[in-house]
């Protein structure tokens, strides 16, 4: 991707130091989970994230994180879209989704491919990220729309670009994933590496782990097509509490000023510790 003029997106993005894109091949691997779990770890870590949902058609990012559609949403300043800041007054952590425009959360999304472009635009023209250490990009299952407007909006950024693709050990998830990499080389996006998300089951009463969708495949899928194994992470119904819990405090509207004890909560689940590894080599991709 070869850099261009400046355009409304790099002046607006001109202070993000780092965009990763997080892709999976297939839906219901947990992309979105992976997604709020390193935005989350960046920014326990002292970070300054934003985090972009641009699963246009099912947004989840914000009852996952804990924010809903309350007095401190989403409202226009002089400066462009002021995002949802899920950590309250310290913002530190932006986050941005079609999810707080629409008039109810049971609304359906039903665009073709050009207002979806302008919308991707928009977020990423309009909205005030302002200085970011890490904008976390979320987008749908699959190689479409989303993707293409994305690329072609951030070609300006292509230094600061890079993805993260999570799959799971099933050979159907495996082997959209090579899909999903034979697209980042098309338009050559820098792969920081593979999550294999869903790699057994934890246990709540003795924390043993269970295989029971296998294990090992996406190791020896990203070894085999070259690309960095992040690491696994099982199935945690600690994990899954803390996130039902935070979906429920966005339904009941109480917004971002009560939210962020996810952070605390999900420091607390076994699943964080696992992810501070795959954080650890997030980061050293940079240095």
């Amino acid at each position: 991707m070869a850099a261009s003029v400046e355009t409304p997106i790099s002046r607006r993005l001109k202070h993000v130091r780092h965009i990763i894109i997080v892709l999976s091949g297939k839906g219901g691997v947990g992309k979105s989970s992976v997604s709020t779990q390193l935005a989350l770890s960046l920014h326990a870590r002292g970070n300054r994230v934003g985090i972009l949902d641009t699963d246009l058609t099912g947004p989840s990012l914000p009852r996952m994180l804990g924010v809903g559609r309350s007095d401190t949403g989403v409202h226009q300043s002089s400066e462009g879209w002021v995002p949802v800041y899920a950590d309250g007054a310290e913002q530190r952590m932006a986050v941005m989704s079609v999810g707080f425009l629409v008039k109810s959360r049971d609304d359906s999304v039903v665009w073709r491919g050009p207002k979806k472009n302008a919308m991707i635009r928009q977020f990423l023209s309009d909205v005030r990220w302002g200085e970011l250490d890490f904008l976390v990009i979320d987008t749908p299952p699959g190689t479409s729309d989303e993707h293409l407007s994305l690329m072609e909006h951030l070609a300006p950024l292509s230094s600061r670009l890079s993805s993260v693709i999570v799959t799971t050990p099933q050979a159907v998830a495996l082997s959209d994933v090579i899909k999903c990499l034979s697209f980042t080389r098309a338009v050559e996006l820098p792969v920081i590496g593979l999550v294999e998300n869903m790699s057994g089951y934890v246990c709540p009463c003795c924390g043993e782990v269970s295989n029971i969708f296998s294990t090992g495949g996406g190791e020896a899928m990203a070894t085999r097509e070259g690309v960095d194994f992040l690491g696994r992470l099982p199935v945690d119904t600690e994990l899954v509490e803390v996130l039902d819990d935070a979906a429920m405090e966005a339904e009941a509207e109480e917004g971002a000023q009560s939210s962020f004890g996810l952070l605390e909560r999900y420091k607390k689940t076994p699943t964080f510790g696992l992810f501070a590894g795959i954080a650890d080599k997030v980061v050293a991709f940079f240095d």
